[in-house]
This record gives structure tokens, sequence and C-alpha cells, in this order.
């Protein structure tokens, strides 16, 4: 005999699996329509370049446009928060960056969770900063940099493109890993705050691999770079982990989606993000600016941005940075 709890459970099934076909049915005809991928930045910088390397890669991949647009803004926010409400079709990708595992501790306030609204794809890269200083100050080493700040602490000043940047996050590490103070400039953009640098305006900034031809031309010179181990970019320069072992800092680009974007489709997404980022002339333009080329399964970077995030976080709250 058929109960009513029966009937309703037989009901809802019937009802349920033509959706559930329906979805498997889509994800296994993706993509069939291009695809588009927001970069979070303003179009022309390092990032915008290597998210258009990757999106052509994967547009080879997967036989369909992979379309790339910028959303820059409140600190890639825009961007990012544009791609966690999007429909998880698979159609709209998010070339995220590192800021995805500080910003939930700088702002106050977010639309979006870094860690609950995005699927991971693949991890593409891998990169350091260096430590730059006016070619006329006088320290040639970091231990030498740091006694000098030691010496007269808050007289020295380090730049960096504004406030919960990047390179700010990773000298405020610094400060604390050397246990020194230095008065923080915050400028609007890394051109202004590389200007002030050549003249000795400012005595230090932390910044991308581009910038060492500035360093080889002779305009500034570099004591380091920021990774766990020599850069194959520039092998000659030491990093600051050689002189204070606590610290280390490389930051990432990687391919999300919007969280609940169905397995396939990730599955999908993932194969084309390796092969592209497997192409030697894209590794050769990603060397170029000191960019390591480094997948990863979906899960392993779920795993990266959760260290990644946890290490932030304690760094954010240790400096008190807090950005409205």
């Amino acid at each position: 005999m058929i109960t009513r709890r029966r009937f309703v459970a037989v009901s809802t099934a019937s009802v349920a699996a033509p959706a559930i076909l329906t979805a498997t049915a889509r994800a296994a005809a993706w993509p069939q329509r291009p695809i588009h991928m927001i970069v979070p930045v303003a179009a022309g910088g390092p990032t915008d370049t290597n998210g258009r390397l990757v999106a052509e890669g994967m547009s080879k991949a997967l036989g369909q446009k992979v379309v790339v647009e910028n959303k820059g803004g409140a600190g890639t926010n825009l961007g990012n928060g544009y791609v966690a409400h999007a429909d998880p079709d698979g159609y709209t990708l998010l070339y995220g960056t590192s800021s995805l595992a500080s910003n939930g501790a700088l702002y106050r306030a977010l639309d979006y969770s870094p860690t609950e609204s995005l699927a991971p794809v693949s991890l593409v890269s891998e990169f350091p900063f260096f430590m730059f200083v006016p070619d006329s100050f006088p320290p040639k080493t970091v231990k030498e940099f740091i006694a000098a700040a030691k010496a007269e602490p808050g007289k020295l000043i380090m730049g960096s493109p504004g406030t919960g940047s990047g390179p700010h996050l990773a000298e405020m590490y610094f400060l604390q890993s050397a246990d020194i103070k230095m008065t923080h400039a915050p400028y609007h953009g890394a051109a202004p705050a590389f200007i002030d640098l050549i003249p000795g305006r400012i005595q230090c900034y932390f910044g991308s691999g581009e910038l060492l031809n500035f360093s080889r031309a002779g305009k500034v010179r570099v004591l380091a770079s920021t990774g766990r181990k020599r850069s194959a970019a520039a092998p000659e320069v030491p990093t600051i982990k050689e002189t204070v072992p606590s610290y280390d800092v490389l930051s990432w680009q990687g391919v999300f989606a919007p969280a609940q974007t169905p397995d396939e489709i990730i599955s999908k997404l993932h194969a084309a993000v390796v092969k592209a980022v497997a192409e030697p002339v894209l590794k050769k333009k990603f060397s170029l600016g000191a960019y390591d080329i480094v997948g990863s399964t979906p899960e392993e970077l779920k795993t990266y941005l959760a260290a990644d995030t946890k290490k932030w976080t304690s760094v954010i709250k240790s400096a008190g940075i807090k950005i409205d």
C-alpha cells in the first residue's frame, strides 16, 4: 500500500529527476557560448596582461572565446563581488589575486565572502615582491637597512601603492618580522610612489618584478626579494628570508568561478587552465615579470587560500589596518 508519505516522496523524486537530468545535460554541453573572465583591476597592468594570456589559452582549450572584462575598484572587491553574485553556470569567471586572502580582514564590510562565495578552479602563478631603495641610500643589504631603521625609529619612509595593497601588506609584515618602525606613505598607485623613490623622497618601496629594469639601469637599487627562495628572474638578488628567517611573502593569481558552479564545469575549467599555463610561450611571458607558473587542483587552491587568509588576517590585525 502506498502511504501518503511514500506518495509525496515518489512525487517529489519524479519532479526533481528531470531537473537533475537537465542540470547534468547543461554541464555536459558546456560551453555553448563565450565565457567572460573578470579581471578585478584596471586594464594595462601586469595582472590584466596575465589574465589576458590565460584567457587566450583557455579559449583554445575550450573551443569558445574567453572574453576579458576589467572591473577595477574598491581594492578588487568590485570585480570579486560581481563574480561572487553571478549565475553559477560557468560563463562568468574571476581572474583572482591574493587580495582575496586579505580583503576579508581589511574591509569593515563586504557583500561577498572571499572563501565561501567563490569556487576555486586553479592557481595560476606565484610571484615575490622586490625591496627597492634609492640608489643614493647608504644601506646596501637588508641587514644594513634594518640597522638604519632601528637607529632612527619612524624616520625612514616606506611608500606603497595604497593602504591594504599587496606591497603595503608585505611591507607591514617585514616591519613586524624585523621589529623595526617606519612611516608609511600610501600613494595612489605604483607609479607615483616609484617616482618619489628614485630621488630619495621615500627610502623604500616593495614592487613587482617588472621594476627590476630600473635597478638594472642604475636608477634604484634592489636589496632583496620577498619569496622563500631566490627568484629565477633575478637569482643574484638575495631574499629577505636570508636575513630575517621568519619572513617570506608570495603574491599569487588564480581562476575562480561563482560558488555552486557544477563540479563537471569546474573540472572542464580546471583542465583548460592547466592546458593554457603549460604553453611554453605563456610561461616565458610570465617569467619576464618574475611570475612562476604554479598550477593546482581546485581543492589545493581552496586550502592555499585558507592558509593565506589566516596569515594575512594575523598581520592585518597586528598592524591595526582597517578600510571602510
